[in-house]
């Protein structure tokens, strides 16, 4: 689905001293089979908990991804883009907001979830868990930006499948959310409504 410069983010992670090979290597591993996906989808869970705060919020969504194409229902809404214009319905409210999004500006971009960690991050093995069966070794990955409001993520990684399984983002805050991937197929073909947004399946919906 993307190709990366290896090479470079492993020299530039080593210059910060902040790369372990071994996560490094197992990373290359997940995105070199996830350049092999022409299609991917998975539900996932999410949850957002401060302690301090005392909140914790919880929610699922699923996700359809072709290429730059994404389909997003989550919270209640459904998000399309088609690589030009992204649609996001509001069916509780009746709404439709159609717009042209720069690359920085498409919001929550799922299929950034499968290579975020290319850029921006050096990266450590950290513990290994046994979920339900599956060996989830997670890897920590620290920011090299110091403007940033997250001290570290958490990305688990099932060793025998190299698929992504779970994230874990600890803000400076103290908020912890978690995304979990589930149930996910790739290289399946997808109705051809899939990603298209047609108005006349959303009658008396007011458009912006």
């Amino acid at each position: 689905m993307k190709k990366y410069s290896w090479i470079l983010l492993f020299s530039l992670s080593m210059a910060w001293g902040q790369t372990d090979p071994q996560a490094a290597a197992l990373l290359e591993k997940v995105a070199q089979k996830i350049e092999g996906y022409q299609t991917v989808s998975f539900d996932f869970s999410y949850a957002l908990e401060n302690i301090e705060e005392q909140i914790r919020q919880e929610s699922s969504g699923k996700v359809w991804l072709e290429g730059n194409k994404y389909r997003l229902e989550f919270l209640g809404l459904i998000q399309l883009f088609d690589t030009e214009k992204l649609y996001t319905i509001v069916p509780e409210n009746e709404e439709i907001t159609i717009s042209e999004p720069s690359e920085e500006e498409e919001g929550f971009n799922p299929s950034k979830l499968l290579y975020f960690y290319q850029e921006g991050y050096g990266y450590q093995m950290d513990i290994v868990q046994n979920v339900m069966g599956r060996k989830i070794q997670f890897i920590r990955l620290n920011p090299t930006e110091e403007d940033t409001d997250i001290d570290y993520l958490l990305l688990g990684i099932d060793v025998n499948s190299l698929d992504i399984y779970r994230l874990i983002e600890i803000g400076s805050n103290g908020t912890r959310t978690t995304l979990t991937l589930l149930e996910q197929s790739e290289n399946q073909s997808f109705p051809p409504s899939t990603f298209v947004f047609n108005e006349a399946d959303y009658p008396g919906y007011y458009i912006d």
